[in-house]
């Protein structure tokens, strides 16, 4: 588990958290050390914060999508989650979103779900309620409607995967 995020405390907090379910958690302070760790710990899932210095989530989000090693990786993008972002997430690849500020069992839940896809052996975005049922045995079936997830007091339309 590789944690993304400029911000010292909440670096912490998503790896104390995650910790205390049993996953072995390194941090990183931005996209461009990310990158740089990213091959030497091969994470099973890693989170990303969308505004960070040096390197963006979003940017290291299509640089870890572009190289073969990371290219299945699941990513979740762990952010004030715009519209903006959700949809930009969504052109880069990124497999899930979870808006700050969270709940520790909301972030548990979403890194847990990852795993297990990535352990099913097919990374799909956008699996949720309105889904068709599609997709390999096995598999998250992929959602073909909008999502509507809800943070601490507001909520985020997700776009349907195309």
């Amino acid at each position: 588990m590789l944690v993304v995020d400029d911000n010292k405390v909440i670096r912490q907090l998503i790896r104390v958290n995650l910790e205390l379910e049993g996953l072995e958690v390194v941090t990183a302070a931005d996209g461009a050390e990310c990158l740089d760790v990213v091959h030497h710990v091969r994470p099973d899932v890693v989170t990303l914060d969308v505004v960070m210095p040096r390197l963006d989530g979003l940017r290291t989000a299509a640089r870890l999508r572009a190289d073969p090693r990371t290219r299945d990786t699941p990513l979740a993008i762990v952010s004030a989650c715009s519209h903006h972002e959700i949809e930009a997430g969504l052109e880069v690849g990124v497999d899930a979103f979870l808006a700050k500020p969270f709940e520790p069992a909301e972030l548990v839940l979403v890194v847990r779900q990852l795993m297990e896809r990535a352990r099913g052996g097919g990374r799909q975005r956008g699996g949720g309620p309105d889904t068709d049922g599609g997709g390999a045995p096995g598999e998250e079936p992929v959602a073909k409607e909008p999502v509507r997830e809800q943070g601490q007091g507001q909520e985020v339309d997700i776009p349907a995967v195309p």
